[in-house]
């Protein structure tokens, strides 16, 4: 949100957290842990799920917890007369510790969900239109930005080039992934995915500073050939 012009300040008000005792505000700053202070926003102390959402009317829940179930049915129908297209991400592994599953949020949104969970989940049918759950997995950025760091000889591996790292992966969905609901480009395409993501982020590097290798005349064909190749 700050990469496309907002405040940090206004950034952070649209973000909310929701701990095991409930909605993160001021006036719990004395019990908080450090890491969600700068999220502990203005307002009543809250406890139940249900209210937190109907009060704050998220666009997306993101579940990184471990609390298995816990977005329910009345949750994902709640969030979906918010929505048209709400965001629901369980993201907790493993699958027994998932906040939902695929076939849940996709029938208790009629199929408007728009699906990520950290563990694998089946295609799942509704109404006749087939759906195939996305997941949240850092395969998808950890080897090409581990490429990048390599092929540039990178002192840091910033903010920024987590961002445009997934910035980058984004832009390899396709319009047949984004038909059948997919939020990620199939695995099977993870080589190329990967190469992108190490072009973007050893780029980034070079225009910081922060590069300890000759910038190669062609980056593309550079990380192409540092890439592991099994068998070969």
């Amino acid at each position: 949100m700050i990469a496309e012009g907002m405040s940090e300040e206004d950034a952070r008000k649209r973000c909310w957290l929701v701990d095991s005792k409930g909605l993160v505000v001021k006036s719990r700053l004395a019990e908080l842990q450090h890491h969600k202070l700068a999220y502990a926003h203005d307002h009543e102390p809250m406890t139940s799920f249900i209210d937190i959402i109907k009060s704050i009317r998220p666009t997306g829940i993101i579940g990184v917890s471990a609390q298995p179930r816990v977005f329910n049915k009345v949750v994902v129908e709640l969030m979906t007369e918010i929505n048209p297209r709400p965001i629901v991400f369980p993201l907790s592994n493993p699958t027994h510790l998932a906040e939902c599953t695929a076939e849940e949020a996709f029938n208790w949104t009629n199929g408007q969900v728009l699906f990520a969970s950290g563990s694998p989940f089946d295609p799942v049918t509704v109404n006749g239109k087939v759906h195939v759950p996305g997941q949240g997995n850092n395969a998808y950025i950890f080897p090409g930005v581990g490429l990048g760091v390599v092929v540039a000889g990178l002192k840091h591996v910033t903010d920024d080039m987590m961002r445009i790292a997934a910035r980058t992966l984004s832009e390899q969905v396709s319009p047949s992934d984004v038909a059948s609901s997919c939020l990620y480009p199939p695995l099977s395409s993870i080589r190329s995915v990967s190469s992108k993501i190490a072009i973007a982020v050893a780029k980034e590097g070079y225009e910081k500073g922060l590069a300890t290798k000759p910038k190669p005349a062609d980056l593309a064909a550079a990380v192409e050939a540092a890439m592991y190749c099994p068998g070969s």
